[in-house]
C-alpha cells in the first residue's frame, strides 16, 4: 500500500470518526433536560424472525438497528418466497408458531408437528450465498440460510411446496431500505431508523393500561403480544403514549417518530395461529382508534393506531424493571 493510499484511509476513518462524535454531540444538545416518571418496563420482546414467534428477554442492548442481546438481534432473519418477496403470518398465519432459540452462536427452530429441530450455526452464515430480498417495495441484500432450512419451512408451511419458501439473514448493522412510502408522512422518521426487517422502525412501545381498555371493548381480551412490540410498559393512562415526544428506558434514550398502524396481523392469535372470525381485536380498534388528520389520512387509510415506534438516540441497555420517563421540555 503506497502512503498517499494509507494517509487516505487513515483520513477516511478519521472523517468517520468524527462524524459519530458529531452525531452523538448533536443528539445530546437537543435531548430533554428534564423527564417524567411514567412507569416501568415490563416486558422485552424479541423477534429474531420477523412474523414468527416471540422470544421474551430479561434485558437487552439497544442500537440503531434495534434489540440485541449476543447473536440475538430483532428481525434480522425473513421468511421469503421463490421471487424473493417477504412472507409473514398475515398470508401464513401458521408461521407465527415457529419458535427461534439461540444458544452461543447456534439459531434452533421448532414448530408443532415438526418433530426435526433445524440448527444454523451464525458464524458459517458469512459464507453462504448472498442474494436479493424484496419486503414491502425495496430490495435488500441479504444472505440465504440455505436448503435445509428452507426445506423444513417449505414441509411446515401449509402452502410450503407452492411458495418454495427460504430463510434469509439481514448481515449488517445499520440499515439500508429507504423509509416506505406511506410512512414518510411522518417525517421524523429517516432512512437510518427503518431497521433491518421491521415494517417501519427498530423499535416499538405499547402501554399495558392502552391494552387493558381496549379489553374492556373486547368479548375476548387480548395481550401485548398480539401487537408485537418490543417494549411492553405499565403505569401510564391509557393511549397517554400517543403525545410522548422523547422516552427514556433507564438510560437509553429514544424518540416517538409515529403511531403505530395496525394491520390483520393483530387478528392472528400469538399462541394458536389462528385468525379471529370476527377480526378483532382490528374491528374494535378501528372503531375509535382512526387517525383524523387528513394529510395523514390519505396515507393510512382505516388502519387504527396503536402503540408508538421508537427511534434509538443514545444509551446503552435495558432491562425489564428499567423506571420509564418521558421529556417534558
Amino acid at each position: 500500500m503506497s502512503d498517499q493510499v494509507k494517509m487516505l484511509t487513515i483520513a477516511v476513518g478519521a472523517a468517520a470518526l468524527v462524524g459519530v462524535y458529531v452525531v452523538h454531540w448533536w443528539w445530546k444538545r437537543r435531548l430533554p433536560t428534564k423527564w417524567r416518571k411514567v412507569g416501568e418496563l415490563v416486558d422485552i420482546l424479541c423477534f429474531p424472525i420477523k412474523s414468527c414467534a416471540v422470544v421474551k428477554l430479561q434485558s437487552a442492548e439497544c442500537e440503531v438497528l434495534g434489540l440485541r442481546d449476543g447473536y440475538m438481534r430483532d428481525r434480522v432473519f425473513m421468511v421469503i418466497n421463490q421471487e424473493g418477496k417477504f412472507i409473514t403470518s398475515r398470508q401464513e398465519p401458521e408461521m407465527i408458531r415457529i419458535t427461534p432459540k439461540i444458544e452461543g452462536d447456534k439459531l434452533i427452530l421448532a414448530a408443532p408437528g415438526m418433530e426435526q429441530r433445524i440448527t444454523i450455526n451464525m458464524t458459517s452464515l458469512p459464507k453462504f450465498p448472498k442474494r436479493k430480498a424484496k419486503i414491502w417495495e425495496h430490495f435488500v441484500e441479504v444472505i440465504d440460510c440455505g436448503d435445509e432450512v428452507a426445506d423444513w419451512l417449505s414441509r411446515y408451511l401449509t402452502n410450503g411446496p407452492k411458495l418454495k419458501p427460504r430463510l434469509v439473514y439481514y448481515p449488517r448493522p445499520d440499515a439500508t431500505r429507504d423509509v416506505r412510502p406511506p410512512n414518510k408522512v411522518f417525517h421524523k422518521l429517516q432512512q437510518k431508523d427503518v431497521g433491518a426487517f421491521p415494517d417501519a422502525s427498530s423499535f416499538n412501545m405499547i402501554v399495558q393500561e392502552s391494552v387493558d381498555d381496549l379489553n374492556t371493548r373486547l368479548s375476548k381480551p387480548v395481550t401485548p403480544l398480539s401487537f408485537r412490540p418490543n417494549f411492553v410498559m405499565r403505569g401510564a393512562k391509557a393511549y397517554e403514549e400517543d403525545s410522548w415526544d422523547y422516552v427514556r428506558i433507564g438510560d437509553v434514550v429514544f424518540r416517538n417518530v409515529k403511531p403505530c398502524t395496525r394491520c390483520i396481523l393483530t387478528t392472528v392469535d400469538p399462541e394458536t395461529g389462528v385468525k379471529d372470525e370476527k377480526m378483532e381485536p382490528l374491528k374494535t380498534l378501528k372503531s375509535y382508534r382512526q387517525i383524523t388528520d387528513a394529510k395523514l389520512k390519505r396515507w393510512v387509510g382505516d388502519s387504527p393506531a396503536m402503540g408508538i415506534h421508537l427511534v434509538f438516540c443514545t444509551g446503552g441497555s435495558v432491562k425489564v424493571g428499567d423506571e420509564v420517563y418521558v421529556g417534558v421540555n
